[in-house]
């Protein structure tokens, strides 16, 4: 019974890195799709997000049985818990997303990237997508030191946003109405998906402390800790 228990609890595991995999796939057709005006990939994009609600939903279900059957504790509820909060994370990410993807959909055929920021939200693009890809590695490893990447490719992520808000509120701004909208919501979608992506981080931490108050800067210490036991020979 306790070894069908512990299957369940790797199973639900191994379900959120299958979510994050989709999502990192998600948001780099979103992107591509966001940067070249590519209506089909927009579409794709829309169209998989259902995939990823699914997939949350059914291991929301699967979490919450183990809490009624097996009634965990210590680590084992910490992981029924972490996966509960990171699924509803995931699933947001998805959402911001399919987000870029209706921006881009909505001003096809032209490009939704106002001109004058085309660098901009290329870099924004390049770092979500790396973040996913390294949050499933986080998730698939639970290797801290991938949480800490992730908390400071979001400081660049809070800066290029930043500069985009910057950029529509100078007095050299010479966007339309529209593309002033595109602007601060596409950029607010790419702080969001990277803001996701750290609270993810954050609960990974607890999964490996127990500590439930983490902030960013706990990310940083728990890493290093984890790299100085490492290299001691007791990770």
């Amino acid at each position: 019974m306790r070894e069908l228990f512990h299957q369940s609890l790797e199973d639900v595991q191994s379900r959120l890195v299958e979510i994050a995999d989709l999502v990192t796939v998600s948001i780099d057709k979103a992107t591509r799709a966001f940067a070249t005006g590519d209506v089909a990939l927009a579409e794709e994009v829309i169209a998989d997000d259902a995939k990823i609600d699914e997939l949350a939903v059914k291991l929301d279900e699967q979490a919450i049985e183990i809490l009624a059957r097996q009634q965990p504790v210590a680590r084992d509820l910490r992981i029924v818990v972490f996966a509960l909060r990171v699924s509803a994370s995931l699933e947001r990410m998805g959402d911001m997303s399919e987000h870029i993807a209706q921006l881009a959909r909505l001003r096809f055929p032209e490009r939704a990237i106002p001109k004058g920021l085309k660098s901009t939200f290329t870099q924004m693009g390049e770092l979500d997508v790396e973040i996913a890809r390294t949050l499933s590695e986080l998730l698939r490893t639970q290797d801290l030191r991938f949480a800490d990447t992730i908390r400071n490719s979001d400081d660049d992520v809070d800066e290029l946003h930043a500069k985009v808000f910057e950029k529509v509120l100078s007095d050299n701004w010479k966007g339309e109405a529209g593309a002033t909208v595109d602007a601060t919501l596409a950029s607010r979608y790419h702080e969001r998906f990277a803001d996701h992506a750290v609270a993810i981080a954050k609960k990974v931490v607890y999964l490996a402390t127990g500590d439930w108050a983490v902030d960013e800067e706990d990310i940083a210490l728990a890493a290093a800790e984890a790299q100085e036991a490492e290299g001691q020979g007791l990770a």
